[in-house]
């Protein structure tokens, strides 16, 4: 029995493999250029809904079109924020999680053990003792749950009473990502209670000026909620000391979240950097950034067994029974099983081969910042903590140096603000990348710094 919605299923799914394929051998190695959006498929995408079906090969066709002509975090030279990677066997994850469209709301059988078993897996890798956790959507989502654990430990009963304003405080580095300061909006504690601690020479959170902070607000009455550490900030990828920060959280009784969205992956091959990680009581992580598989697929995870059910656990007439659901434990319903994607890399390539992809993307990191500092006028500004390197060009306005690398479409690169100055912030998180790859990088940015010196004269 096929479909009510008619269409030629079999014929769509085949040529929906060659496109895929194809695709993939595109990634393989860089192309010279990015293409623009034609005229014909401008015009398509400016047409009204259309009442009547088209060929299905036709429409993926146009869909595959679309997507070629987009800004690709997948391509090798890919180097802008913090980019995914399409891991192939994520997005052959993806399709059929979609085609079985299972809910991961309430015990989905099997599923429900997969998301399980991916879930130790990841505890595993990094090396954190998790006793309960979920897969989300991504980082701002498991800082929000984590936070939302947080709050109720800090305040019993707050998601029924909330919680009196000014009398909550949280701290983070003055690095840290957005998504925390959202977090503590989200849950009614108000972003003028988010303390953000100064930063050491190397960009991370200064834990005497941490306990400081505390022991001021406990002076004025107020109860410290939570304190973020950013195990590689957005910015630099800077590893705050976790260790000494969990030493200030135990004297004072404050729950410590770690946000390891980009970086935490890399605990894996640098463990000695990321030491005290098995004290924090809540972590997260991006799996769709680091640990290479498609968007969108977050984790967070918690020492304590009941501190998601404590925040998140009610009881409906719609879900009966007494069992603990997914939705007494998660911030979201509906939730498909994203743990998929990562429990196919770790059966596909194993710990040992994503442990080794981790290690090239920090060689190639180093690599980029020798060069750098070999080139005449390029600049270097931290030696890189994980895969971030931030560079620039003395001679030259470097927002636009960015903007130009841009257009040119031989790599991507984005910037970033550091200090009152711009510089290029490559970030390396594909496995597809080369050393190759990181030498055009360098070669295409000093091509086009040369090309509008002399276009100046």
């Amino acid at each position: 029995m096929t479909s009510h919605l008619s269409w030629d299923r079999e014929r769509a799914l085949d040529h929906a493999r060659e496109l895929v394929s194809q695709t993939w051998r595109n990634f393989d190695s860089a192309r010279e250029y990015q293409p623009t959006v034609s005229p014909e498929l401008l015009d398509l995408l400016n047409a009204p809904l259309p009442n009547e079906p088209c060929d299905a090969v036709q429409a993926l066709d146009e869909a595959a079109e679309a997507l070629d002509t987009t800004t690709s975090q997948a391509r090798p030279r890919y180097f802008g924020y913090i980019g995914s990677s399409g891991l192939e066997v994520g997005a052959l994850a993806d399709l059929l999680v979609g085609s079985h469209d299972a809910n991961l709301a309430i015990d989905a059988g099997a599923a429900t053990l997969v998301e399980a078993q991916a879930l130790r897996w990841v505890a595993e890798f990094i090396g954190y003792p998790a006793q309960g956790g979920s897969f989300t959507s991504g980082g701002t989502v498991s800082n929000i749950t984590a936070l939302t654990a947080a709050r109720e430990r800090a305040f019993p009963g707050s998601r029924q009473h909330g919680v009196v304003p000014g009398s909550a405080t949280a701290y983070c580095s003055a690095d840290a990502h957005y998504s925390i300061c959202r977090a503590i909006e989200v849950l009614g504690i108000g972003s003028q209670w988010l303390r953000p601690i100064p930063v050491d020479v190397n960009r991370r959170m200064n834990p005497i000026a941490l306990s400081h902070a505390i022991d001021d607000d406990i002076a004025q009455g107020r109860t410290p909620m939570v304190v973020v550490a950013t195990s590689g900030t957005t910015l630099t990828g800077a590893i705050d000391p976790i260790d000494a920060i969990a030493d200030v959280c135990d004297v004072h009784g404050v729950w410590l979240h770690i946000d390891g969205a980009y970086g935490l992956p890399a605990a894996a091959v640098m463990p000695d950097a990321f030491t005290g990680l098995a004290r924090a009581d809540s972590v997260s992580v991006d799996a769709h950034k680091w640990m290479f598989v498609p968007k969108a697929c977050g984790v967070v995870m918690v020492r304590e067994p009941q501190a998601l059910s404590k925040a998140f656990g009610h009881a409906t007439s719609y879900i009966p029974g007494a069992t603990l659901n997914a939705v007494d434990v998660t911030l979201e319903y509906s939730r498909p099983l994203r743990a998929l994607k990562m429990w196919l890399a770790f059966r596909v390539h194993g710990a040992a081969e994503m442990r080794a992809a981790l290690q090239r993307n920090i060689d190639q990191a180093r690599l980029l910042h020798d060069l750098a500092t070999q080139r005449p006028g390029w600049q270097v500004a931290l030696h890189p903590a994980l895969s971030i390197v931030l560079i620039r060009h003395e001679g030259v306005d470097n927002a636009a140096l960015v903007e130009a690398i841009q257009q040119d479409g031989r790599v991507y690169v984005s910037h970033a603000q550091l200090d009152g100055q711009t510089w290029l912030r490559p970030c390396f998180t594909n496995p597809r990348t080369t050393s190759a790859d990181v030498q055009a990088l360098i070669d295409v940015a000093d091509e086009i710094v040369h090309y509008r010196e002399n276009s100046a004269l």
